[in-house]
């Protein structure tokens, strides 16, 4: 990892100050300063913090970019993406993986940025509750996107739970242009086989099979998806 530099957490991430005006952000801004760390795509585990060196106390706090969190069982895997806002705690995973049957992996996607909210950082931060209530949304927005995805496997039709992943992914990510709502995520179709909880053949056919009725395209270093998804998925679901 480069060598890191610091922040205010107000700068790198404005609605951490969405409950402070006036003074109390002015004085948020320069006491609440973290350190910012460049995260080329591959593997992240090489590139995360000394945690002798910087003990988090919340975690990382990811900016931007995009990283995978792939969950291994066996010889079958699932597949969590993180980007904006997202928490993390990589170096959670060996400690909490209980029977020892399962074993995860973390991967930058798409080149990101991180800071270190470590114990100085929930020390100080501490003095601005709004901070923290901002943290703990995220935190709960992480849980339901993941109840999401455990929803969208229970659908039997795969083009159904491509094209509702889609849509979720839509949400967070997307853009809504003259040609539709363009998801700027680079997605192989394996990953989204994992998404999805399908296996990789089976999403190529329904990615080409929603291609063919105009509902998802590849599109600009990502994918477009057209249509209205309150018309279009509950014909399939």
């Amino acid at each position: 990892m480069r060598r890191p530099s610091l922040i205010s957490i107000l700068d790198a991430d404005p609605e951490m100050g969405a409950g402070l005006d006036g003074d109390a952000r002015e004085i948020a801004r320069r006491h609440v300063v973290v350190n910012l760390h460049r995260l080329p795509t591959g593997a992240l585990a090489p590139r995360l913090p000394d945690r002798e060196n910087i003990p988090p106390a919340v975690g990382l706090l990811v900016l931007d970019g995009l990283i995978a969190r792939d969950l291994h069982l066996a010889k079958r895997s699932t597949t969590e993406l993180l980007g904006q806002g997202d928490i993390i705690r990589p170096w959670d995973d060996d400690a909490t993986r209980g029977s020892g049957t399962t074993r995860a992996s973390w991967t930058v996607l798409q080149p990101a940025s991180a800071v270190v909210l470590d114990r100085r950082f929930a020390a100080i931060a501490g003095r601005w509750p709004s901070i923290l209530d901002v943290l703990v949304q995220r935190m709960v927005r992480r849980s339901r996107q993941v109840s999401m995805q455990c929803t969208i496997a229970q659908v039997p039709r795969i083009d159904a739970r491509v094209l509702t992943l889609m849509w979720m992914l839509a949400d967070r990510w997307g853009r809504v242009t003259p040609h539709g709502v363009h998801v700027p995520l680079e997605l192989t179709h394996e990953t989204i086989a994992k998404l999805v909880a399908a296996q990789r053949p089976s999403v190529t056919t329904a990615i080409g099979t929603l291609t063919k009725h105009g509902d998802l395209q590849r599109h600009d270093h990502g994918w477009l998806l057209h249509g209205d998804p309150h018309t279009t998925l509950p014909e399939l679901l």
